[in-house]
């Protein structure tokens, strides 16, 4: 099953779940095309060129931990950018054709949502450098529609941690900082060079 794509980010919609309004810290400072273009570790020049980014000014940067989308003229095409160890890292992904099984039920590696029904899709990116013209590659399941920042932001459910404010406060700062890791773990794992 193929999911039609919207235009780009999906992780604006915060209205799946209601979300924990004291989490509102970002690891993703608002970016420009030209930076986010540079970014890209394991792309060519012509691929960041051609890659279609979303709409800027729509991205909500208070609630990202990466931004991440699908290239809408290359629905098989994906991008993640992030912070890793203070730089801005971009990377090129391809998700596996429909006839493969994108977008099935899984749990995504990077959120490790339990509760959000959200499609998971494998997404595999050619490593930086001289290994990645080589043919190497490292792929995860991250969510389909890259909605993980909203994912780990919503609200616990009684059966997760219970109704304490600050053990469910305590709860989704865990989270969001398991996320944080996660992702950036794969990016630095993307962008070595060994």
């Amino acid at each position: 099953m193929l999911p039609t794509h919207p235009p780009a980010v999906v992780l604006l919609c915060a209205a799946a779940h209601p979300t924990a309004p004291e989490h509102r810290e970002t690891l993703v400072n608002p970016l420009t095309e030209k930076q986010i273009r540079a970014s890209f570790v394991n792309a060519s020049q012509r691929e960041a060129k051609q890659a279609t980014l979303p709409d800027l000014a729509d991205v909500d940067w208070d609630r990202l931990d990466y931004l991440g989308w699908i290239d809408r003229k290359a629905p098989l095409a994906a991008y993640v950018v992030a912070e890793v160890d203070g730089e801005v890292v971009g990377i090129l992904l391809r998700a596996a054709d429909a006839k493969s099984g994108r977008g099935r039920k899984g749990m995504c590696a990077w959120c490790e949502d339990v509760v959000d029904d959200a499609d998971v899709s494998l997404y595999v990116a050619r490593r930086a450098g001289a290994s990645g013209k080589a043919g190497n590659s490292v792929g995860t399941l991250v969510c389909t529609d890259f909605g993980c920042s909203r994912n780990v932001r919503r609200r616990p459910l009684a059966f997760e941690v219970g109704s304490d404010p600050e053990r469910r406060a305590a709860f989704v700062q865990g989270r969001i900082d398991g996320l944080r890791e996660r992702s950036s773990r794969f990016l630095a794992e993307v962008s070595s060079t060994r």
